[in-house]
C-alpha cells in the first residue's frame, strides 16, 4: 500500500485553529498520553523530545517528572500555546518526518497521536530512531484502520462518501517497526456522545477534521446534520465513536 496522501498545510491550519480548545475536548489526547507516559517514565534519561506537542500538555508532564524537554509541532498556533504555558525548555515549528536536531541528541523521543498525521510512517520512526541516543526509548501511540468507522458508515449512507480520515491497517504499523526492538499494544477505545452535533464538534475541537489528501469536512449545513444523525448507528440511545489504538515501544540499540 503506497503512504498515505497527507496535505501537511491543511493539518497545521486546522490543529493551529484548535490551539485554544483542544485541552478542552482532548479527552482521548489524555487517556492515551497518560497510558504512553507510564511506559517510559522510569527511563534514566533525561532529554525528552515531545515530538507533535499540541498544546503542550505532556511536555508538561514531562517537565514535573524532572526532564529538559524540547517541544515540537507542524502546527505554529499550538507551538505559540505551548510556548505561553510555559511547557518546555525548547520549542521547534517542524515535522515529524524531518527532525532538525543531530543524531543521538535526546534520550527519549515521546509522540502521543501525532504519527497518523505523517505521510510515511516508517521515515517518521526512523527519524525518531536517529535522534535518540543508544539506550534510550521511543514512546508513540497511533490510530489504526477501523478508527471513526461509525462515522464513516452513517455518512456513507448520507452521499456515499466516509469523510473520515484513512489509517493504516495494524499490519502496516507493525511492518514499519520490524527493523527495531520493539512491543505494540492495540486497544480499542469508545466515546459516546449525545447527539451527531456534540460528536462532530469534539473532532473538530482536537483539530481531527477530515485532512487526508487535503479534504475537509466542516460541520456542514443543518439538514445534513439532520440526514446524518439519521443514518448513525446508535448504541442505547448514544452515539458511539470508536478508537482502534496502538501503543508502541522501540528500544534505541
Amino acid at each position: 500500500m503506497p503512504p498515505v496522501s497527507v496535505d501537511k498545510s491543511a493539518i497545521a491550519a486546522a490543529f493551529s485553529r484548535a490551539a485554544g480548545s483542544y485541552d478542552t475536548a482532548a479527552d482521548l489526547q489524555r487517556k492515551t498520553g497518560e497510558t504512553l507516559l507510564a511506559l517510559g517514565h522510569q527511563h534514566p534519561g533525561v532529554s525528552v523530545l515531545d515530538a507533535g506537542c499540541g498544546t503542550g500538555y505532556f511536555s508538561r508532564r514531562w517537565r514535573e517528572l524532572g526532564k529538559q524537554v524540547t517541544a515540537l509541532d507542524l502546527a505554529v498556533g499550538m507551538l505559540d500555546y505551548a510556548r505561553q504555558q510555559q511547557a518546555a525548555d525548547d520549542y521547534l515549528l517542524a515535522d515529524i518526518e524531518q527532525i532538525p536536531l543531530s543524531d543521538h541528541s535526546v534520550d527519549i523521543c515521546f509522540s502521543n497521536l501525532a504519527v497518523q498525521w505523517c505521510a510515511d510512517l516508517p521515515a517518521a520512526l526512523a527519524e525518531l530512531y536517529r535522534v535518540t541516543r543508544r539506550g534510550g526509548l521511543i514512546l508513540f501511540s497511533t490510530l489504526a484502520e477501523g478508527s471513526l468507522d461509525e462515522l464513516g458508515q452513517a455518512w456513507q449512507q448520507v452521499d456515499g462518501k466516509r469523510h473520515v480520515n484513512d489509517f493504516l491497517p495494524f499490519q502496516q504499523i507493525s511492518s514499519a517497526c520490524q527493523g527495531y526492538r520493539h512491543q505494540l499494544t492495540p486497544q480499542h477505545y469508545q466515546q459516546q456522545f449525545p447527539d451527531v452535533i456534540a460528536l462532530m464538534r469534539s473532532l473538530q475541537g482536537i483539530g481531527a477534521t477530515h485532512l487526508h489528501r487535503g479534504r475537509q469536512a466542516g460541520l456542514g449545513g443543518r439538514q445534513r446534520l439532520l440526514g446524518l444523525q439519521r443514518a448513525y448507528n446508535r448504541q442505547a440511545g448514544h452515539y458511539p465513536l470508536s478508537y482502534h489504538l496502538v501503543y508502541g515501544v522501540i528500544y534505541r540499540d
